[in-house]
């Protein structure tokens, strides 16, 4: 089994993202979720939101919009990403690749109107054997924090590339 140890602590990207009503409402569309929270102004204040929330995985999809060009910071990676350098060096060699899990955890909710401040890294990387095949595991860890610092959330996501 590969030794991927030197990628442990590796920057994933960085960015910028503006909260924006639209594609909230979209996203929640997306999912199925009519709750009126995420399509109504008036309905998330009523519900005691300072504006639209995003739904609860909302930051799964997130850098999909709200990032643009002229805000973002420098790319930390140095323009190599290390979920390429090791997913797409095992795929080389055959196999898969599976979104294993995602957790999220909120410190509190995700309005429209937000700019939320993006870093990844990587957290941990280990294979294990199962039935005669190798199953190496990648975790990701996303961290938001608004313009001040504050955490709003923390996502970590588990890749699984089995041979």
């Amino acid at each position: 089994m590969p030794d991927f140890s030197e990628h442990i602590g590796r920057p994933t990207g960085a960015g910028r993202i503006v909260v924006e009503r639209g594609p909230i409402a979209a996203f929640a569309r997306a999912i199925t979720d009519d709750n009126p929270v995420y399509h109504d102004a008036d309905a998330a204040r009523e519900a005691g939101f300072a504006h639209v929330p995003a739904p609860p995985t909302y930051t799964f999809a997130i850098g999909n919009w709200g990032r643009f060009p002229e805000q973002q910071p420098e790319d930390p990676t140095g323009g190599v990403n290390p979920m390429a350098e090791v997913m797409g060096g095992l795929m080389a060699s055959g196999g898969i690749v599976l979104h294993g899990e995602q957790e999220f955890v909120y410190h509190r909710p995700i309005v429209a109107g937000d700019v939320l401040e993006h870093r990844g890294v990587v957290k941990d990387i280990y294979a294990k054997e199962s039935k005669g095949r190798t199953m190496t595991f990648m975790v990701i860890e996303d961290t938001y924090t608004d313009i001040d610092g504050q955490p709003v959330v923390t996502s970590t996501m588990n890749l699984l590339h089995r041979t």
